[in-house]
Order: C-alpha cells, then sequence, then structure tokens
C-alpha cells in the first residue's frame, strides 16, 4: 500500500512538474509573441510614421465644452477622422499622417471655427480651440479667415458668414448681402443688380471681378461674358438674402478652379444645405417686400424651398414702379457614396429706373427722361453629383442651364438708347481630387460651356422720336477649359499650390448690320497660377506669410460695332500677392499686398456711339489691411484699402476706379431690453473719372436695431441707412437743361437715407 501511495505521490508531483513545465513552456511563448506583437506594432508605427493630435474645446469665456463635433480635413478637403469632445471638452486624433490640416469645431450653440495645424513626424501636437460667438437668430458680423488648401489655395481667402452680416438694403432691389469692404456701386436703380467692386477697379459692371454660386463641390459661374450692358456683368440680385449660408472671397488669379473674370476678385456664394422654416415682412412707405421659406422639419433631410415678391417705387423721386418676383430652392440625394445636390432660380423683375443726373444740376424727378426703364428675368438650373470613391479619392460631375434675357434703356445725355439680349448658356465640369501622399494631393478637371447671346441690339431714338437700330449681334462663345493643380505641406512650416488652367475660347460673331465684321475665330491663353505660403507655429508669435503669382483673364466683347479694328478676344493679366496673417489676442488680423498687370484692350462697345474704345495696358497696386475680433457681447470688423490705378502708356488714373475705401461692420448682441445692434460704416473716396474730373466722397451707414421675442422664434427689427453722394459716378456729355449747350458733366445716381420695419417669424425648432 505504501508503494501505492508513493507511487501516486509521484506520479501527481510528474503531473504537477510537467503542467509547471507546459505553463512555463506556455508563458515563454506569450512572451515571444507579445514580443514579436510589440515588433510589428512599432515597425508599422514607424512605416507609417503616425503622430498623434491632443486637444480641448473652450467656449469665448475659457470653459470647457463637451459633445463638439471635431473634424480633420486634409489637403485636399477630405475628411481623415472625425471625433467629439469629452466631459472636460477634450479630445484625441490619432494615427494622423505628418502634413498640414484643417480642424473644424463644431456645435449648435456657435459659430463653426477652422484652424490649421501642422502635424510633423515625431511631435505630437498640443491644440487648442475655443469658440469666438454664440450663435444667434439675429444678425452679426464674423469673418473667418481659410488656411491654404488644395480647393482654396488663396491664404488670403476669407469667409463672410451670411447669418452674421447685413442685407444690403432690405425689402429692395440689388446685392443680397454687403460683403465687408467691397462697396457696391451701380449707375440706376431699379431691379438691375449693382456690382460689387474691389479696390483700384472700376465699379458698376464689375468686369475684372467673378462670381460663383457653390452647389456642392461645383463652382457655377454666375458671370454674363459680352453682355449688352457689360462684359462681365453678374447678378446676384436672383438670390434670397436669407438662403444664403456663407460668401468666400479671394484674389481670384491663383485658383485654377476659377476662370473667366476672376483676376482682381473672386466672390463665391454658398446656399445653405437646410432652412428654418420662416416669413418675413419688411417694408416702408415707399416700398413692401415678402419673404417666406420652407424647409423639412428633418435635420438631416436636406432639401428647402424659398420665395421673395417685391413691389415699391424705391427712394428717388422718381417713382420707380418696381416688381420683382424671386423662387430659389435646394435638394440634396445621398445614395450610397454619392451626394446629388439639386439648385433651381427662377426671377423676373422690371421698374423705371433715374438713372444718372448731373450731381450739379438740380433735376426734377431725379431723372432726366421717364422712359428709362430696366426689364430682366433668370432661369437656372444646376445638378451636381460628388462620388466619394474612399477617404482619399472623389470624383465630382456638374451641369447646369441658364436662360436670361435683358432689356435696358437709359438716357446718358446724348439721347435715349435701348439694348437687348436674350441668351441660353448651357455646361458643366467634371472634377477629381486625389490624396496621394501626405505631401501630395491632386486636382484635375475641365470646364465646359456654351454661352449664346442672341438679338444683341443696340437703338438710339432719333429727334423724331423712332428707334434706329445702332448694331444688330448673334454671338456663340464656347468655352473649353481643362486645369490640374497640386498641393500639400513641404516639411514641417511650408505649404504648397501649384496649377495651370488652359483656357480654349471659339468666338462666333454674327454682324447682321455690317456682315463684312463678321468672324469667327479661336482663342487660347494658358494661365499658371502658384502659392507658396510659411506656417509658423503660433508660439513664434510670426505671421503666416504667403506668396500668390498667377494669370488670370475675361473675356472681351467681340463685336466690332461701328469700330473697324479687330477687337481683343481675351484679356490677360498677370497677378502677384503677398499675405501677412497673424492671430493676436484672439484678434485677426491680414495684410495684403497685391499687384495686377492688365493688358491692352479694344472692345467695349459705347452706348452712345457704338464704337469701340481702346483701354489700358494699366497696373492696379492695392494695399489692405484688415482686423477682426469676437466678444462675448459683439463684434467688430474693420478694413482699409489703399489703391492706385494708371493706364501705364499715360500715366493717368484709370477712370472710375477707387482709391480709397474704409470699412467697419459691428454687432452688440446684448443691449438692454434684449435689443441687438448691427451696423456697418463704409467710406469711399473721391475717384478720378477721366478728362480731369474727379467725383464726389460717398458715405453710407447701414444698421439695424432688433428685439427678438418668443425665445428667438420672432423678431422685430428696424433698419436704416444714412447715405450722402452719388453711386455710378461717370462723366457723359449733357445739355441739361435742355437749352444749355451740350457739356461733360459729372453725373451719377444719388444716393438717399431711409427707414424701413420688418417682422421675421420662425417655425418649428
Amino acid at each position: 500500500m505504501m508503494e501505492d501511495i508513493t507511487r501516486g505521490v509521484s506520479s501527481r508531483t510528474h503531473s504537477l512538474f510537467t503542467a509547471h513545465v507546459r505553463l512555463r513552456r506556455l508563458r515563454s511563448v506569450c512572451q515571444v509573441l507579445q514580443i514579436a506583437v510589440c515588433m510589428v506594432c512599432l515597425g508599422t508605427n514607424a512605416l507609417a510614421d503616425t503622430e498623434t493630435i491632443h486637444g480641448r474645446i473652450l467656449d469665448p469665456q475659457g470653459a470647457s465644452v463637451a459633445g463638439v463635433k471635431i473634424k480633420l480635413l486634409n489637403a485636399a478637403g477630405t475628411k481623415v477622422v472625425e471625433t467629439a469632445s469629452d466631459q472636460a471638452g477634450n479630445f484625441l486624433l490619432a494615427a494622423v499622417d505628418p502634413g498640414v490640416y484643417q480642424i473644424t469645431a463644431e456645435d449648435p450653440s456657435y459659430v463653426t471655427v477652422v484652424a490649421s495645424v501642422s502635424v510633423a513626424s515625431g511631435q505630437p501636437q498640443q491644440v487648442t480651440v475655443q469658440f469666438q460667438q454664440l450663435v444667434s437668430a439675429q444678425q452679426q458680423v464674423t469673418v473667418v479667415a481659410s488656411v491654404p488648401a488644395l480647393e482654396t489655395p488663396d491664404p488670403s481667402q476669407t469667409v463672410v458668414i451670411h447669418d452674421q452680416v447685413l442685407d444690403a438694403n432690405p425689402g429692395r432691389p440689388g446685392a443680397p448681402i454687403s460683403i465687408p469692404g467691397l462697396p457696391i456701386e451701380t449707375a440706376s436703380g431699379g431691379i438691375k443688380a449693382p456690382q460689387y467692386f474691389a479696390p483700384g477697379v472700376a465699379g458698376d459692371h464689375g468686369e475684372p471681378i467673378a462670381q460663383y454660386f457653390q452647389i456642392g463641390a461645383f463652382l457655377f459661374p454666375n458671370n454674363l461674358p459680352a453682355n449688352a450692358h457689360g462684359n462681365g456683368y453678374s447678378d446676384p440680385n436672383v438670390l434670397i438674402p436669407p438662403i444664403i449660408e456663407a460668401v468666400t472671397i479671394d484674389g481670384g488669379a491663383f485658383n485654377v478652379r476659377e476662370g473667366n473674370n476672376a483676376v482682381d476678385l473672386a466672390a463665391n456664394y454658398i446656399p445653405r444645405s437646410h432652412l428654418i422654416s420662416f416669413v418675413q415682412l419688411t417694408g416702408d412707405y415707399r416700398d413692401g417686400d415678402l419673404m417666406a421659406g420652407w424647409s423639412s422639419p428633418k435635420p438631416q433631410v436636406n432639401e428647402w424651398i424659398a420665395m421673395e415678391v417685391s413691389f415699391g417705387n424705391g427712394f428717388l423721386e422718381r417713382l420707380e414702379h418696381r416688381q420683382q418676383y424671386k423662387l430659389n430652392g435646394l435638394r440634396q440625394f445621398n445614395f450610397g457614396r454619392h451626394q446629388l445636390t439639386l439648385f433651381g432660380i427662377g426671377y423676373y423683375g422690371s421698374s423705371y429706373v433715374p438713372g444718372l443726373i448731373p450731381i450739379t444740376v438740380p433735376v426734377a424727378g431725379d431723372t432726366i427722361d421717364s422712359r428709362q426703364l430696366d426689364y430682366t428675368h433668370n432661369a437656372l438650373v444646376v445638378a451636381s453629383d460628388n462620388w466619394k470613391l474612399d477617404e482619399q479619392r472623389q470624383f465630382s460631375f456638374s451641369g447646369f442651364f441658364r436662360n436670361y434675357a435683358l432689356t435696358l434703356r437709359s438716357d446718358f445725355g446724348d439721347g435715349l438708347i435701348q439694348q437687348s439680349e436674350k441668351r441660353n448658356v448651357i455646361g458643366g465640369e467634371a472634377t477629381y481630387i486625389q490624396s496621394l501622399r501626405p505631401w501630395l494631393a491632386v486636382l484635375a478637371g475641365v470646364d465646359l460651356r456654351r454661352d449664346a447671346p442672341r438679338n444683341l441690339d443696340l437703338y438710339h431714338i432719333s429727334d423724331e422720336g423712332q428707334y434706329q437700330l445702332t448694331t444688330s449681334n448673334n454671338l456663340t462663345l464656347s468655352f473649353v477649359e481643362p486645369f490640374i493643380s497640386v498641393d500639400g505641406p513641404v516639411a514641417k512650416y511650408f505649404h504648397y499650390n501649384l496649377g495651370v488652367r488652359q483656357e480654349e475660347v471659339w468666338m462666333d460673331n454674327q454682324d447682321f448690320l455690317n456682315p463684312q465684321n463678321s468672324f469667327d475665330k479661336l482663342a487660347t491663353l494658358t494661365l499658371p497660377k502658384g502659392t507658396f505660403t510659411i506656417l509658423p507655429p503660433d508660439r513664434w508669435y510670426l505671421p503666416t506669410v504667403a506668396f500668390s503669382y498667377g494669370f488670370g483673364f475675361h473675356t472681351e466683347d467681340p463685336r466690332i460695332g461701328n469700330g473697324t479694328g479687330i477687337p481683343t478676344l481675351l484679356d490677360p493679366s498677370r497677378a502677384e500677392q503677398l499675405v501677412l496673417s497673424k492671430m493676436l489676442k484672439q484678434t485677426q488680423f491680414y495684410v495684403t499686398l497685391r499687384r495686377t498687370s492688365n493688358s491692352q484692350e479694344l472692345a467695349k462697345i459705347d452706348p452712345d456711339t457704338g464704337l469701340q474704345e481702346i483701354v489700358g495696358p494699366s497696373t492696379n497696386k492695392v494695399i489692405s489691411v484688415s482686423a477682426q475680433r469676437n466678444f462675448p457681447v459683439g463684434s467688430i470688423y474693420v478694413s482699409y484699402a489703399q489703391a492706385d490705378a494708371r493706364d501705364v502708356q499715360t500715366g493717368q488714373p484709370i477712370p472710375e476706379a477707387p482709391r480709397f475705401i474704409w470699412d467697419t461692420v459691428g454687432s452688440l448682441t446684448k443691449l438692454p431690453l434684449r435689443l441687438q445692434l448691427r451696423g456697418e460704416y463704409e467710406y469711399v473716396r473721391a475717384k478720378p473719372l477721366g478728362d480731369g474730373f474727379i467725383g464726389t466722397p460717398v458715405t453710407e451707414f447701414r444698421g439695424a436695431v432688433l428685439r427678438p421675442f418668443l425665445e428667438n422664434r420672432m423678431s422685430i427689427a428696424a433698419n436704416f441707412l444714412i447715405a450722402n453722394g452719388y453711386t455710378g459716378q461717370t462723366t457723359e456729355v449733357f445739355s441739361y437743361p435742355p437749352n444749355v449747350a451740350p457739356v461733360e458733366q459729372v453725373v451719377g445716381v444719388p444716393l438717399k437715407s431711409y427707414i424701413s420695419a420688418s417682422f421675421t417669424y420662425y417655425f418649428g425648432k
């Protein structure tokens, strides 16, 4: 028995020893596997060379904000990673490749913040993002700086949030919003939209200034080349102000996505993807305006439709008898990796207009001819499909159709004239974007457009009161415009963007009065563009420095009219720009130096004579300084611009180009009785008008006092404009009064002050 017990104990001891040995072997194997896994992970990390971004979100008072949506976008504008801040306001973005990125912080209670961050190998980043402004149902001012990226290479670009800026003329036709630092000019009242102008650029027609509507990923070109009224004419008046979410502004000549007229400035209107259903009534004793918009009550459904109806007589002595109807709509569909955006516009307007009058001679009724009028209509349909292949690649396919008509009667002192046209425009774009490496993203695409102005007729009324045809043309302009650009960071603190755009423009000019002036020509331009940006870290207290160089162009009027010379078809220009920007003590500063050289042009049909005019060559030198700061109780934006635009051959100033612009926009959101105040002061110094004439300064102070009710569901506001001067200033040969001999005089449209009231009600949450 003892042997059995001994044998049993020995057997158990052997089994325990064997199990212990196996366990030690298993532990050894696990340790080896663990070491191997660690080595593989270390090797993978070494190969990927990824880093982490640690950050914190603060409110305007410096307290932590939880639940904020954080997105990291690469140079191509593609989302790399998304997260949210925790209860302490902290967030973590892991496995980020070295490079330059955009961080966006979104929260329903605050205005979205966009910040840039540079990620370097071996250096985890610490980022603090602070909201500057609470979202309000009322309007304040916010100008947000953007960082260089594949689709926005211009470092001077700003994003003007429409919720926070002023409607340009509440309840009256014209530009839908006031863009800080860009005055508005018009040579008439009525429904024909005024034009923004840049420092050193002649106003009214906005010829070297491009405008776009951003539909999905597509920039719809809003300019109308070879227009009966003026080359490059654009009409933002077709947009209903509440549907505009933001406007981006850039130099124009440095982005391959922006083509015709993008020389001195490009303004891009961005419609909302979702509205809060509303109704708004604005009016005074002369004018009435009704706007209404409906959107799906589901926030995830991006669809809305809005309308505007306005009637009135303006604020000049001459009654306008104006009527204006607008219809805007948008719908987005999501099909797997596709996002399809549809956008449409319907517009009709008619009005009697006062027109230009001498500024030194009293004119009864503010008009020299009661027959002057505008008549116009617009119809537009845009479709854009953004196809996201993966996180690094995307396609965009877009198309549009536009129908446009204009009839304009004006009297410039040489007798009443009538200009008219009708046109159909069809076109589209295909774009491909791919992020190939952390330091290389590629954008390539092609724009196609066929613009067919018909019945470009110019009439003069004879002494017997009969219309006499002066010019009559049909035009066909076909654009084929391929473009490509590369973008990315170089080393740690540098960013580059290089591109080229090829312009192939075919023009068919049919002259019905002078068939010998008809022609069919192809014009070609190659436009290189580039930007190099230095992005020092904030701790260095150095500004961001960027230098841009590029070529732009705009399409000239190909008609010869009563002239004899072969017209300039494409007018090229060269632009250089230096930008310094820095955030100091929560204040964003910008200093921009820009120089644009324009070639000589033989175009611009004179409406009085039908003759061609020679313009240029010229240069436009601009310095602008701006500062913007948001406070817990409001905000302020100040900009100053000084320009020198001259004819290179004569050394004389370019007529009608402004030299000095001062703009201040501010808001106060916490006043007694829950009142809110917003306003803009704009001053444009007297500008040269040619032939030795100097105009008069223009001063405008527009603003609104608002009072919200029912938890911001309803608001009542008083809107006002205090103005002094004349808009659309130029010179004309006038014989007014009629018994006075014809003499060249300074003319313009008088600015008049007014006050109006508005009521707004929001439905749903």
